[in-house]
């Protein structure tokens, strides 16, 4: 048997090894290609990996594969990361420590040499981690820079506040998936490919990258405008639906093909040049180990992190078998709004309260807590589509509002949100998480959660929400005065006091 076939053979078990034993990372990497827009062209970028490596299966033939025992490091920094991220339930951080650890199999069974070879190939893989969800709401706020001039340009009347547009007739939300997130992130991934197999020089790939993100930007400001201008003349219903069908099928195809029409002229190289020089790669490789040992250590060392996970799957903090909204001095219990009724969406709270308070003057403050004795997959303080605002929900976000402070000086994130009527609310929110965390920041909520779950800390996590209608906050600043620290507020819900 050959050493390509010997190698080949090895590392195909224990990919699908590999894969089986974080299946459910997998569906998850799936389920997302298939039904997210924004990450829809992720189901092309296996396909492309496969290509890559078969355009350079003539020059991997000149190069002898090789198990190497300190490709494992790779395999281990992925599972550091995939554990991290399982104990945070952080999908991006799994997934992306999923990719490392088959990257890290490729390097340990196949040895470094051929994983030169295969660098780019290897690289792009990445892309098979949706990301960059974060570039949203900046780019919301970029879209609406360059609607609004272009609005008032063709005299169409049009205020703004927040990401709402109100032009001519009708409202419009510069939504994220109006933000061109999707096709950002999609050129993104075209791009870095067009300018590793068309580009020699640095400096062309780098301004090739450069146009590849800004374009988009641009012509994504240019649509949502004509998408306005277009609703101006005719109707709403007849511009959002051509605009859908376009913007699905034809802008972003135009779009790519104007980025390649632009950069052609500057392609430096040739369609058949080699990718690497399998000259430069015939060193004998120190630390070197058999197939069957580099298979063997490849498995042992993924077999760590799931069972470490188990391990600590069962941690959870002892939570009181029932929990009440708090007593405040000088406010009342009241009936909920039922003009407006909202409520923060937390499906996997083991407690959770809402109730309305009033005070003498007629002020009513909405509060809510949902209490977590631990968390994990689909048990999240932090997730897609809960806290605030729910997935589809009639609410949407206008705008980030300034801090609000509690009277121990734990600062709360504050937003204004709208539902048609339209009706405002403003909603502070606070987290309490770990041994003594208050925060707004969804990152070191994150964090405090990995680090409780993997070192043994206290595992419950708490949200507060304090909510007024309308646009005044005061009530809101005479309510915290009234209910005292956050903290202490948490720590009774979760029976920590």
């Amino acid at each position: 048997m050959t050493a390509w076939r010997l190698h080949g053979i090895a590392l195909a078990i224990v990919a699908i090894l590999i894969l089986l034993t974080f299946h459910g990372d997998v569906a998850d990497l799936v389920h997302i290609w298939w039904n997210s827009t924004t990450f829809g062209h992720c189901l092309f970028i296996g396909p492309v990996v496969a290509w890559l490596v078969w355009q350079r299966r003539t020059d991997l033939a000149q190069l002898t594969p090789t198990g190497w025992w300190p490709g494992l490091a790779l395999v281990a920094i992925g599972g550091i990361g995939w554990l991290m991220g399982d104990a945070a339930s952080v999908g991006f951080a799994r997934q992306l420590g999923l990719i490392m650890i088959l990257q890290g199999a490729v390097v340990t069974i196949l040895g470094p040499n051929v994983a030169r070879g295969l660098l780019f190939p290897m690289a792009y893989a990445f892309f098979l981690v949706p990301f960059g969800e974060g570039i949203e709401p900046p780019l919301q706020t970029i879209t609406v820079a360059i609607v609004m001039p272009l609005l008032h340009l063709v005299g169409v009347p049009a205020v703004v506040d927040g990401v709402l547009i109100h032009a001519g007739r009708y409202y419009f939300e510069v939504a994220e998936a109006c933000s061109g997130a999707k096709f950002v992130i999609a050129m993104v991934a075209f791009g870095v490919l067009v300018a590793n197999l068309c580009f020699v020089s640095w400096k062309r790939r780098a301004i090739f990258l450069l146009v590849s993100v800004v374009v988009p930007v641009i012509a994504n400001g240019f649509r949502s405008f004509g998408t306005i201008w277009a609703a101006d003349l005719t109707s709403v219903e007849a511009a959002t639906g051509f605009d859908h069908i376009v913007y699905g099928w034809v802008f972003f195809a135009l779009v790519m093909a104007g980025v390649l029409a632009v950069g052609w002229r500057w392609f430096d190289r040739a369609p058949d040049d080699p990718a690497f020089d399998p000259a430069r790669l015939q060193s004998v490789p120190t630390y070197r180990a058999g197939p069957f040992a580099a298979t063997a250590l490849v498995l042992a060392t993924v077999a760590i992190f799931p069972v470490w996970s188990a391990a600590i799957a069962r941690r959870a903090q002892v939570l009181p078998a029932h929990i009440d909204l708090p007593e405040i001095p000088g406010w009342h219990r009241v009936a909920v709004s039922v003009r407006a009724p909202w409520t923060p969406y937390y499906p996997g709270a083991d407690h959770y309260l809402f109730g309305r308070y009033a005070d003498a003057t007629g002020a009513s403050v909405d509060m809510s807590i949902a209490v977590f004795g631990n968390q994990h997959e689909g048990k999240e303080l932090i997730g897609f589509g809960t806290g605030v605002l729910r997935q589809e929900d009639r609410w949407v976000r206008v705008e980030d509002l300034p801090q609000t402070v509690d009277g121990a000086g734990a600062a709360g994130s504050t937003m204004r949100i709208t539902a048609p009527g339209p009706i405002e609310r403003i909603v502070a929110t606070w987290y309490r998480v770990g041994d003594d965390t208050t925060t707004q920041d969804d990152t070191l909520v994150k964090i405090e959660t990995m680090k409780a779950r993997l070192l043994g800390g206290p595992q419950r996590a708490v949200a507060i929400h304090l909510s007024v209608e309308g646009s005044d906050p005061r009530p809101i600043t005479r309510f915290l005065a009234a209910l005292g620290p956050i903290a202490r507020v948490a720590d009774n819900a979760a029976g920590m006091r």
